[in-house]
């Protein structure tokens, strides 16, 4: 079975085009696990009234407002499902996207060197993210980006016994760590199976996680320091890659008052280049209010 998850947060108006794209799935043997982040809308009503119609297995759980990462941490312990497939609530699936998961998941299943399988990402118009020339790829994902130079986010099936070994770290007060903390972790140990098939439709929402990247790396400073400081230590990244690591750390902490968790020796070098793209992402923030009138 695949528990496809969902963390939501005030989404109330959204979900529903999530929950009409679950129940004309061709492969039914999934449950939809909503972990309520803290919503003060309608949120729980509305999953009440699907729960009711019984066209498709939910369970819903809310949490005091923490962020994505630990909802996720909360979800991979109760799931029931073999699989763990995060799928976002402003997102949704193609009618056969739990097919394909089904497909090559099963390929992989017994297999412990893979941690889970890979499907594409793609826009509303059914275009692709990036252009991939493989049909099915066994390779560990931080070597699908950095040798392969592959870009653009990615539709992770994870084994949810996997998972359940690599928490993400939670800080008090800090309500966001990026999934790529855990997901270079499992890297180092596992592969997945990359297959060429949309199997996830993106939006990418105003308000949504996405768009408000830079906002949130500077609200959770702990967090992405460890992040950034683990990143800059990884020797499967080049040269570049932990230049712009190391410029990234000063433009989102450099303000930190608190104790700070120390990137490598060399990576001071890069302070004042940090602090000028913190310039300059808060003059791009100005100018966006300004012009939007906000």
């Amino acid at each position: 079975m695949i528990t496809v998850f969902t963390s939501t947060y005030n989404r109330a108006k959204l979900l529903s085009r999530l929950y009409r794209s679950l129940i004309s799935q061709v492969y039914q043997n999934f449950e939809w696990l909503i972990v309520d982040d803290g919503s003060t809308d309608q949120t729980r009503d509305l999953v009440s009234l699907w729960q009711a119609e019984g066209k498709v297995s939910i369970r819903y759980v809310k949490q005091t407002h923490g962020g994505k990462h630990r909802a996720i941490n909360k979800g991979v312990q109760i799931a029931k499902g073999e699989w763990f497939f995060i799928v976002d609530s402003d997102d949704y699936l193609p009618a056969d996207s739990l097919m394909w998961v089904c497909k090559h998941a099963n390929q992989v299943r017994d297999c412990q060197i893979f941690a889970g399988v890979v499907g594409n990402k793609c826009f509303l118009n059914g275009k692709k993210r990036d252009k991939f020339t493989y049909e099915v790829l066994d390779i560990d994902s931080v070597s699908f980006r950095e040798k392969l130079r592959m870009k653009g986010d990615m539709a992770e099936v994870f084994k949810t016994e996997v998972l359940r070994k690599y928490p993400f770290p939670e800080f008090a007060g800090e309500n966001f760590l990026t999934e790529a903390m855990v997901f270079n972790q499992i890297a180092r140990k596992y592969k997945l199976r990359y297959f060429n098939q949309n199997i996830y439709i993106c939006d990418y929402l105003e308000d949504g996680l996405s768009m408000n990247i830079r906002r949130h790396h500077r609200n959770s400073p702990k967090g992405t320091m460890l992040f950034y400081s683990s990143s800059m230590r990884d020797n499967r990244f080049g040269v570049f890659h932990h230049i712009k690591d190391a410029i990234n750390y000063w433009r989102y902490t450099w303000n930190h008052k608190g104790a700070r968790i120390l990137p490598p020796w060399w990576a001071w070098f890069f302070y004042p280049f940090g602090i000028a793209v913190y310039c300059y992402d808060c003059r791009r923030e100005y100018l966006v209010k300004t012009t939007s009138g906000n």
